[in-house]
């Protein structure tokens, strides 16, 4: 089964709600591995997203899906969108 990345942009407007949003979804990180966090990514092409990217790794896309579905990161999503402006792309590996 190929394994299964989640590509975060979060454009932050309140650094102390975000520390909150931190705090809540680690609880929900079980089965994640942070690849990389970049509060400055380079746009290679395109109209650049604002703010830092964050990229997730998983199992599986079954996995992603069931990290985003859970109650305990489902608890941490109000906390981010009222924190920042953000995206969240679940991309299936080879």
């Amino acid at each position: 089964m190929p394994k299964a990345y989640v590509l975060i942009t979060e454009d932050i407007h309140d650094p102390e709600g975000m520390k909150a949003y931190g705090a809540q979804a680690a609880k929900a990180m079980s089965g994640a591995r942070v690849l990389a966090v970049d509060a400055a990514p380079q746009v290679l092409e395109g109209a650049p997203a604002q703010g830092r990217a964050v990229l997730l790794e998983f199992d599986s896309p079954d996995a992603a899906q069931a990290w985003y579905s859970s109650p305990e990161y489902q608890a941490a999503v109000p906390l981010r969108q009222a924190a920042a402006q953000s995206t969240g792309v679940l991309i299936t590996g080879l």
